[in-house]
């Protein structure tokens, strides 16, 4: 990648080093890939970008730039021919980012867009590029500020990805009317196993809106919501469907201000999750009457390999 950068930056094209060096596709593809994989086509595409604005006028830097753009898109239209499907590609820096998701089309797999800075209109921008992609295994938009407006405009088109096995929604600010618009997501997607909504302040209201499409999540593995404002009322809404869950490994239910009493139904509801590996409550002040509750009926939990009780006031 340095020689690449290199190269970009002479004053005066080489031939031979253009050939060499920015003829992507001569190479084998599965050496291509392994050179090149797709978080460095998208960095190939900023740096271009960048010198297109900063360089001189000076003609050969000019073309070469144009060269080597035109070469890493090419790669990237290359992907659905080569087998490479995961995408992971930067709002920021790369206004054409989600126009080389769609121009992937059926072929994409695996989109990474944490902490992009999409907000509701990115998300509007990504919800049409969604609709193309019916073999999206995993999404993440963690950390974007989404808002519950812009989790209505994704559910629109994310329950057409049937294949979605993992879906990444921390940090959106999407509150109780957010988490409801999801909660149709989860009901069509019947492949999801991973489910992060973390940070979001659904609270108790959120946490019932999307109580009744968790209990139809069969292959659901892992569910993350942690630092919801879920409570006391959030926790017995959950008692009433988590136990549907037979596939649940990993419960992550922190920082929900959940004292003595919700972690005594906490406690109720675990021996029906037989398959639960991992129970992460940290910073939840349950003291030890709530640690006494929950050791009662931790010893039903066969499969129990782990449990977080950082930050509990025992």
């Amino acid at each position: 990648m340095h020689r690449f950068l290199r190269i970009l930056t002479r004053s005066e094209p080489s031939p031979s080093h253009v050939d060499k060096s920015c003829d992507l596709l001569s190479l084998p593809s599965a050496l291509l890939g392994a050179l090149w994989p797709a978080e460095r086509v998208v960095l190939g595409l900023s740096v271009c970008h960048y010198l297109r604005r900063h360089l001189s006028e000076d003609a050969g830097s000019i073309l070469l730039v144009k060269r080597a753009e035109a070469d890493v898109r090419d790669y990237i239209m290359d992907f659905r021919c080569m087998g490479h499907l995961k995408a992971v590609l930067q709002w920021r820096g790369l206004p054409s980012g989600l126009a080389c998701v769609a121009s992937l089309g059926t072929a994409l797999t695996h989109l990474d867009l944490n902490y992009c800075g999409l907000g509701e209109e990115g998300a509007a921008v990504l919800a049409g590029v969604l609709g193309e992609c019916k073999a999206l295994v995993h999404l993440d938009v963690d950390r974007n500020d989404i808002g519950a407006e812009g989790a209505g405009l994704l559910a629109e088109t994310l329950g057409e990805c049937k294949a979605l096995e993992h879906l990444g929604f921390s940090s959106n600010n999407i509150g109780a009317k957010g988490a409801g618009l999801l909660a149709g997501v989860l009901e069509k997607c019947k492949a999801l196993a991973h489910v992060d909504l973390g940070f979001n302040e659904i609270g108790a209201e959120g946490t019932e809106r999307l109580a009744e499409a968790l209990g139809e999540c069969k292959a659901l593995v892992h569910l993350d919501l942690k630092h919801n404002l879920i409570g006391a009322q959030g926790v017995r809404t959950l008692a009433g469907v988590l136990g549907k869950c037979e596939a649940l490994a990993h419960l992550d239910l922190s920082s929900n201000g959940l004292g003595p009493e919700p972690m005594g139904v906490v406690a109720g509801f675990l021996p029906e999750c037989r398959a639960l590996v991992h129970l992460d409550v940290r910073y939840n002040c349950f003291g030890k009457e709530g640690m006494e509750l929950l050791a009662g009926d931790m010893v039903k939990c066969k499969a129990l390999a782990r449990l977080d009780l950082t930050g509990s006031s025992l």
